[in-house]
């Protein structure tokens, strides 16, 4: 079992930076494939970002590509996305999930734990 707690959301304007943190509990944070998820009013949730265990190798939807940067720091059993240069069209709850697979980190139903999610609101 794993539990999720997401922080560092907030309000932003266009153009700012904020670097969101999920905290991991349980000593198998390493063996999790981890990944970022958002979702928007009146929207499905989406894709955003995701690592590997190791952090070798991650993977972006197209629209934050550039701007937003996934990492992991196991030792701490922590996952991060920094998010620079945001937009309006950035604000949503964003969520980080596990999975213990390596399958379709772009597929919401193949991760295994949720956090609770944390808002993230760029203003114009």
């Amino acid at each position: 079992q794993v539990q999720l707690v997401e922080s560092g959301g907030g309000l932003v304007q266009a153009g700012g930076s904020l670097r969101l943190s999920c905290a991991a509990s349980g000593r198998t944070f390493s063996t999790y494939l981890m990944g970022w998820f958002r979702q928007a009013p009146g929207r499905e949730r989406e894709f955003v970002a995701a690592i590997t265990r190791s952090g070798s190798t991650s993977w972006y939807v197209d629209s934050v590509k550039g701007r937003f940067t996934i990492s992991r720091d196991n030792a701490k059993n922590t996952v991060y996305l920094q998010m620079s240069s945001l937009t309006p069209d950035d604000t949503a709850v964003y969520y980080c999930a596990a999975q213990q697979g390596l399958i379709n980190y772009r597929a919401l139903e193949n991760y295994d734990y949720w956090g609770q999610g944390t808002q993230v609101t760029v203003s114009s």
